[in-house]
């Protein structure tokens, strides 16, 4: 009998070391055919010049994940569990498995419309309400950013789905405005003559829109004027930049100053008349409070 008894049990435990040694040999064989197909897909689509740089990634991420799902379901089908059985119980947790991973389904809908409709690709830099950089990777459930200064960032899809994105990369063109202000005491035509002149020298400068220099305010302390020029998206910050340092030198040469915020303070002294208990002020000096000020507004972002 017990014979018998270790007879069966060892059968039982040979079956069933097969069904797990054939379940491992289709694990590992199916996920190292998942990586493979990755690859392929990947390799066929970068030689296809006409597919978007942005669904690559996303294309053989899909088909890398769906070879993994049928792996999954031929290990179960190693162990005796039925497919469609597989496909009920699937059906029937569908929907808590969706309230469970809600999020995750948000970022893979989310990844999907931005595909779709494509506000921005891979290399565009973008700023979505504070969330900035360039665009590397648009995956299933992330996108994979670089800011500017290097710094690797990873964004769920569904974050730059819901948030207004600003694409600095779609436009071949954009315009440049640089503030500049003058003393009162200078010549406001020959100022304006000045930098139209030295602004339309520069190669980078698209003479259409035309390049215009404008007095844009009245302000407490100097005349202030606006340099707007229209410039390729790839010669921007290098025109911005050799600008504000040429308006500095253009303006020096001509004798014309850029005035620091100032204003004048008034001093009196408080005196009584004798008899009527009354005060009168007398003015005692007159000063000059200067403070510093800076050339042109910040930078809103680099490329």
């Amino acid at each position: 009998m017990t014979q018998e008894y270790l007879a069966a049990l060892l059968e039982h435990l040979t079956d069933y070391g097969m069904e797990v040694v054939g379940a491992i040999a289709i694990l590992l064989i199916g996920k190292w055919f998942s990586g493979r197909a990755h690859d392929l897909v990947l390799r066929t689509l970068n030689r296809l010049p006409r597919v978007d740089d942005t669904l690559k990634p996303f294309l053989s991420s899909l088909v890398r994940y769906f070879v993994i799902a049928v792996t999954l379901i031929a290990v179960l089908s190693q162990f005796g569990v039925q497919t469609t059985s597989i496909i009920a119980v699937l059906g029937a947790a569908g929907l808590a498995v969706g309230l469970a991973l809600q999020g995750t389904l948000q970022n893979i809908a989310a990844g999907i419309m931005l595909l779709l409709l494509r506000p921005f690709r891979v290399g565009d830099y973008i700023d979505a309400e504070g969330i900035a950089g360039t665009v590397d990777v648009i995956g299933l459930f992330t996108t994979d950013m670089t800011t500017f200064d290097g710094i690797y960032r990873s964004v769920p899809n569904s974050e730059l789905w819901n948030r207004n994105v600003l694409n600095y990369s779609r436009n071949p063109t954009r315009r440049l405005d640089l503030p500049v202000g003058i003393s009162y005491e200078d010549d406001v035509e020959q100022a304006l003559a000045l930098l139209l002149e030295h602004l339309g020298q520069d190669e980078r400068v698209l003479p259409v829109p035309e390049p215009q220099v404008l007095v844009t305010g009245l302000g407490d302390s100097s005349v202030d004027l606006t340099l707007r020029c229209w410039a390729n998206r790839t010669d921007f910050w290098s025109l911005r930049f050799d600008l504000t340092r040429n308006v500095k030198l253009w303006l020096d040469a001509a004798g014309i100053s850029i005035p620091f915020p100032q204003r004048d303070v008034h001093l009196y002294q408080a005196s009584s008349t004798p008899g009527t208990g009354e005060s009168e002020q007398a003015p005692i000096s007159t000063t000059k409070k200067v403070t510093s000020g800076t050339l042109g507004p910040d930078h809103e972002e680099s490329e």
